[in-house]
């Protein structure tokens, strides 16, 4: 599910932001940017994520805009400058290059600069905490507002497939005398109205338009989509079970579909089928 949290905490001399992105993912994909002073409370900040975060490739991002000259100073490790330059030049003179350019070079070795990045006070720590708390706060705010978009969507897409049910209700019964009808002439052109014999003709009706009985799907579709609804609404996260639900609401449409023999019920089931196809595209954004 995406959203977005952040949060910024002021200090005298600088101060601390963290930001959460998140964007769809089945499972809790989790990513963490640390300041170096911080890298040993990331075991802790993952734990968190991970009670407070149901799930989403999530990017937690915390920086500490200190200015303290201290927290910036570097020191030259001496005594491996001079072996590394020493080494590197031997190198020059072995080749015949003059070797003008080495200290940059130098510099750039492995721990020859190091700065000076000490761990940070349980006041420092503490600060941080409630920076990332209200960040994590307004990362489920946002994702609250988006699930209450979505949940009106959903409910409104569910009711839009009732409505299309209704009006198969309203044409279902036109069904059976448009067969008879059809089934009549088709006899009467082949065989002659006079030859019919309407007692075998009502027996293979009966036969056929149990064939083509739609009540039983109606009668769960219905239940299904009253179900989803509820699921919707319950608070805990059911982004798979309403999954479930929209499966066994697409079978039933399908079946109905191939029962219909019926132009207009027909028409109503491609509604139907378009409705739930973007229902299922919107869980996929449901926790």
């Amino acid at each position: 599910m995406t959203g977005y949290g952040a949060s910024v905490t002021d200090l005298a001399n600088g101060k601390y932001t963290v930001e959460l992105k998140s964007l769809n993912s089945k499972f809790l994909e989790l990513n963490i940017k640390l300041p170096k002073a911080f890298s040993d409370k990331e075991f802790f900040l993952r734990n968190e994520c991970s009670k407070l975060l149901e799930r989403g490739k999530v990017m937690l991002s915390i920086s500490a805009d200190v200015t303290d000259a201290g927290s910036k100073a570097a020191t030259i490790n001496k005594d491996l400058f001079a072996h590394y330059y020493a080494e590197l030049k031997g190198i020059a003179n072995t080749i015949g290059d003059e070797g003008n350019n080495l200290i940059p070079v130098v510099l750039n070795l492995p721990e020859v600069v190091k700065y000076d990045e000490s761990s940070v006070s349980e006041d420092e720590w503490k600060l941080m905490l409630e920076t990332f708390y209200r960040a994590i706060d307004n990362f489920q705010q946002f994702r609250g507002d988006e699930g209450a978009v979505l949940e009106l969507d959903l409910i409104n897409r569910v009711k839009s497939i009732l409505d299309f049910m209704a009006l198969v209700e309203r044409d279902e019964p036109n069904r059976v005398p448009a067969i008879k009808e059809k089934l009549n002439t088709m006899l009467a052109d082949a065989v002659g109205k006079e030859n019919v014999d309407q007692n075998r003709l009502e027996q293979e009706l009966i036969y056929y338009i149990d064939k083509l009985d739609i009540t039983e799907e109606k009668v769960r579709l219905k239940s299904h989509c009253n179900y989803f609804i509820e699921t919707l609404k319950n608070k805990d996260a059911n982004g798979k079970k309403l999954g479930f639900i929209s499966q066994e609401i697409g079978r039933e449409i399908n079946t109905m579909g191939s029962k219909a023999n019926d132009a207009n019920i027909q028409r109503y089931v491609v509604g139907m089928k378009e409705e739930l196809e973007k229902i299922k595209e919107q869980l996929l954004n449901v926790l």
